[in-house]
């Protein structure tokens, strides 16, 4: 992995505003105080599950890729469900995956984990304030409705609700203990988990897993992942067929927002689902020799960072700098012939974009 890129005055923690953030990660050991029921592991995987698919197959398959069709009663519900999970607005979210999608891994990139490394990847990026605006240019298909924008703007009415709303369930099934535990462990541990398993689709899907096409950045399938976040680990599959409603491209890689997303279609609640294409499944897999051009950039990026590491480092550290940096040089030859054997009449490698 290269080493992380330096950060700019605005990209710096914001401490003051991170705070709510990081008192939610604490509110649900406060339900050791008031003992755990059946009802609140049940609250918590409902919560949990509902919100992850309304970002999985409402915020990324439908307002980012827009891999089906809805209608403006049913996306303002998506959006309002989704918002709930307390990640902001869906045009906030999508209009910045949009923008991951168009510098996928290059220095653009607001959350690669090649270009800043894991934490900045993770959560970083969410805790400065250089990303706190909506970039309302890179979705006017959706932000020219007003009750989206309005959804947007105040994005905590959402999470809000949903948050004194199982509080008044917890009270509804065992008293105000039981409502204390409800909003705990139920509502606040929910959404601190369904925060890092989204996050670590930024993280950890650009780093760890297998790659079967080849594509413009570092892409991996991780089935982890995809258990994990309804589909969404199939990473290296979505960003070579980013338009696609389904993720897992084999009847083998568990899917589960597709599967909402058809269900839906079947009750006349979405349409025109969009599938990936037979052809573009042959086209550009590795096992047939297709160029990793995205493998081959990082390993590239590598040895030239490490380059200039070497070229500033002196002392008992040259040694081994050295030696890494020669072990990177050998290996990026290898990629630079391998390449040029394969790249002889073949296409460009890439998914098509929604």
């Amino acid at each position: 992995m290269n080493e992380a890129a330096p950060f700019a005055r605005e990209e710096r923690i914001s401490w003051a505003s991170s705070i709510p953030f990081m008192i939610m990660h604490l509110l649900p050991f406060a339900a050791f105080f008031t003992g755990l029921r059946w009802w609140d592991a049940l609250i918590f995987f409902v919560l949990f599950y509902v919100r992850m698919t309304a970002l999985t197959a409402g915020y990324h398959r439908y307002f980012a890729h827009r891999a089906y069709r809805t209608s403006r009663v049913m996306q303002f519900i998506i959006a309002f469900v989704g918002g709930a999970a307390a990640q902001k607005g869906a045009l906030w979210w999508a209009g910045h995956h949009r923008h991951h999608h168009k510098y996928s891994d290059q220095p653009e990139d607001i959350h690669s984990p090649v270009q800043r490394g894991f934490w900045w990847s993770h959560c970083g990026w969410i805790l400065c304030r250089k990303y706190d605006k909506t970039p309302f240019e890179l979705i006017p298909d959706f932000a020219k409705f007003p009750e989206l924008r309005f959804i947007n703007k105040f994005h905590l009415l959402p999470p809000i609700a949903l948050g004194v709303a199982t509080f008044f369930f917890g009270y509804a099934l065992g008293g105000w203990t039981s409502a204390w535990a409800a909003l705990l462990f139920g509502f606040f541990g929910s959404t601190v988990f369904l925060y890092h398993v989204t996050f670590m689709i930024n993280s950890l899907a650009h780093v760890f897993g297998t790659r079967r096409f080849a594509t413009r950045e570092t892409s991996r399938n991780n089935w982890i992942l995809a258990l994990l976040a309804g589909g969404e680990g199939w990473h290296n599959n979505h960003h070579h067929y980013m338009a696609s409603a389904n993720q897992g491209f084999k009847w083998w890689e568990i899917d589960t927002s597709f599967y909402i997303i058809k269900l839906a279609s079947y009750v006349g609640l979405v349409s025109d689902v969009r599938k990936v294409p037979k052809h573009m499944m042959e086209k550009h897999l590795l096992k047939t020799g297709a160029p990793d051009l995205g493998m081959f950039e990082q390993h590239w990026h590598n040895a030239l960072r490490a380059l200039e590491n070497a070229r500033v480092s002196a002392g008992d550290f040259y040694d081994e700098r050295k030696k890494k940096l020669d072990e990177l040089i050998t290996m990026t030859k290898a990629k630079v012939e391998e390449i040029t054997l394969l790249a002889k009449g073949s296409e460009p490698a890439g998914g098509e974009n929604a």
